[in-house]
């Protein structure tokens, strides 16, 4: 006897055993109760959701010899003609192949005619986005008024492709992708009836691989029976989908904190020796990253039968929640540099290297040491909301061999500065030298000798700008530019709003380590964009530099300012330059030529 693979052994043949789909269930089953019947109706949704099995339930509920109802016996001709795929009044239409005006024409030529031996004809378009714009135009006048012995199943993956004019005519249910959950509990009643042995976690791996598709899941499973010699076990799933073990992942976790690159390029490699995919690793470790920070956030969320769910829990208590966002940014933009990356396996190990390069050594010792990132104090809260993901280690001053990390405390802040004519940021709180480290600083140190360089720095600092100022004292720790401000801010090292922001401003006043800026907006001083500003400055002066902004009309002499008037000069001189062309003015002369406005460009060497 011929194999009858699990999706079509298994296909549902009542509303009742139809898994994933209980609105559509419950719509059609009022509908067909109370004999309010549409004559056309439209399943969308992606592949092996059950867009095709529904029609044909959907088919034998019209024509059960029962009659109309929904819950068809299953075992009257008309149901075990349409299971069987012979039943003359039910008619499955692939459009992808039959897409022109004439099989339109020939289908809709057939509709008028009764039904031979069933209650309705019942037509079922698969694919129906693929007709073409003729094929839908003949059908339009069919479709909206039928004949009453006809009714029309649409199914389609792309409902964006069906013109409005079909979609007004039909009632439309959009059938959603299978949780993993009812995948895998579908895929466990048929394997207990199928006795054939399983463990849970092995079809919890082939739910994840069937991304929604209980169809996608049956022959997974299917060929997951074949691997493994009849005996599904977590091992020879994953080894037959090619997953990852998350027990390597988590090794690779403990080696990120605890600063082992090492250990880190040892599992690099024997992912390699395995074969398993870099892409699906960093996939992988971003899910199991976005589970470390739910258990963070939500204790009540571990689930104690997930046998990795005490790993995760020890990583959400060792792991800062700052770190656990950065890993997961690292990881799920690293899966696209993959393809730019020289191999995946460099573009794997860089993208650790990057997580790693978080957690610096300190001292002359090649002993790795992790960084604790200190917990956010009222104080310091909206300087931590605002920073980017570096500025956290800047806001911390690095430990020295006379102030270990774990000695830092914060000090009493300085009240707030205000200003009579604008607003203040946070910037007045000082978090970068307002920590008691238990020990004499060095008195000649450069505050921003020790920051590491920022990450989201895109562009390189212009010529011009030294990333630390010469060191300065303790005692003299005052603003000093070292020429106009709209020059000097054209050349820091900024992007986005926050250059803008230093672009579009005037120096008011400086004031011992105060600098105040008049801008012309205040949209200008709200969000990160200050506070990026004021790190900038403080990473160039070598302390820190306190930001009062005076919301007022700027005189012109910002570095925008200087910018757009020099455009407009050479705008200027560019028109003045063609209208003064002779061969410009004979064209003008002799054909009555004429420059198009707008149209003139200053070069670059105007």
């Amino acid at each position: 006897m011929t194999y009858l693979v699990l999706a079509r052994k298994w296909r549902p043949r009542t509303f009742e055993t139809l898994v994933g789909q209980d609105h559509v269930v419950r719509a059609l089953s009022h509908a067909l109760t109370t004999q309010r019947l549409h004559h056309a109706w439209l399943f969308t949704g992606t592949r092996g959701v059950g867009k095709t099995t529904l029609s044909r339930i959907l088919a034998k509920a019209l024509n059960c010899e029962k009659g109309i109802t929904a819950t068809p016996c299953g075992v009257c001709q008309a149901c075990t003609s349409i299971d069987e795929g012979r039943f003359v009044d039910y008619l499955e239409l692939d459009a992808a192949s039959n897409r022109g005006v004439d099989e339109m024409t020939q289908l809709l030529e057939q509709a008028v005619y009764s039904p031979s031996v069933g209650r309705f004809k019942v037509y079922m378009i698969d694919e129906v986005h693929m007709l073409n714009g003729h094929a839908f135009n003949a059908m339009l006048k069919t479709l909206e008024e039928p004949p009453p012995h006809v009714k029309f199943i649409l199914a389609t993956t792309d409902p964006q492709k069906i013109p409005v004019t079909v979609l007004s005519r039909c009632l439309q249910f959009n059938l959603k992708q299978m949780p993993g959950e009812s995948i895998v509990g579908h895929l466990e009643s048929v394997l207990g009836q199928e006795q054939i042995p399983f463990e849970v976690p092995a079809l919890r791996l082939l739910g994840q691989a069937a991304s929604g598709s209980m169809r996608d899941a049956l022959s997974l499973t299917d060929q997951a029976i074949a691997y493994s010699a009849g005996n599904l076990t977590e091992e020879s799933v994953r080894g037959m989908l090619g997953t990852i073990d998350q027990r390597h992942l988590i090794r690779l976790l403990d080696a990120l904190q605890s600063g082992q690159a090492q250990a880190v390029l040892e599992i690099a490699d024997e992912l390699s020796t395995r074969g398993l995919s870099y892409r699906a690793a960093l996939a992988d470790l971003a899910v199991l990253l976005s589970r470390i920070a739910i258990i963070q956030r939500v204790a009540q969320a571990a689930d104690e039968s997930d046998p990795l769910m005490q790993d995760i829990i020890r990583l959400a208590q060792t792991l800062h929640p700052d770190a656990v966002q950065l890993f997961y940014t690292i990881a799920v933009h690293s899966r696209s540099e993959l393809a730019i990356a020289p191999d995946e396996y460099a573009g794997f190990v860089m993208a650790c290297l990057r997580m790693l390069s978080l957690f610096a050594g300190s001292g002359a010792s090649n002993q790795p040491v992790t960084l604790v990132l200190p917990t956010p104090t009222a104080a310091t809260a909206s300087v931590t909301a605002a920073a980017t993901p570096v500025s956290a280690a800047v806001a911390a001053p690095q430990p020295t061999a006379q102030a270990p990390l774990a000695a830092m405390t914060p000090a009493a802040q300085p009240p707030k500065a205000s200003t009579a004519q604008g607003v203040t940021t946070d910037a007045e709180q000082e978090p970068l030298d307002e920590y008691a480290l238990g020990a004499e600083l060095d008195a000649d140190s450069s505050f921003g000798s020790s920051m590491p360089p920022h990450m989201d720095d895109d562009i390189p600092p212009e010529e011009g700008y030294s990333a630390h100022a010469p060191a300065t004292s303790a005692l003299s720790q005052i603003i000093v530019l070292p020429e106009p401000w709209a020059s000097f801010s054209s050349k820091l090292p900024l992007s986005g709003m926050a250059s803008q922001l230093a672009r579009q401003s005037e120096c008011s006043s400086v004031s011992g380590r105060v600098l105040t800026l008049r801008v012309p907006t205040k949209a200008l001083t709200e969000g990160a964009h200050a506070d990026r500003l004021r790190t900038v400055l403080s990473e160039y002066f070598g302390f820190a530099v306190q930001l009062n902004f005076d919301i007022a009309a700027t005189s012109g002499q910002s570095a925008h300012a200087i910018d757009v008037a020099a455009q407009v000069v050479r705008q200027e001189l560019a028109e003045q330059s063609v209208q003064n062309d002779p061969f410009v003015q004979a064209l003008v002369k002799d054909f009555g030529a004429q420059v198009v406005p707008g149209s003139i460009r200053p070069s670059a060497s105007l």
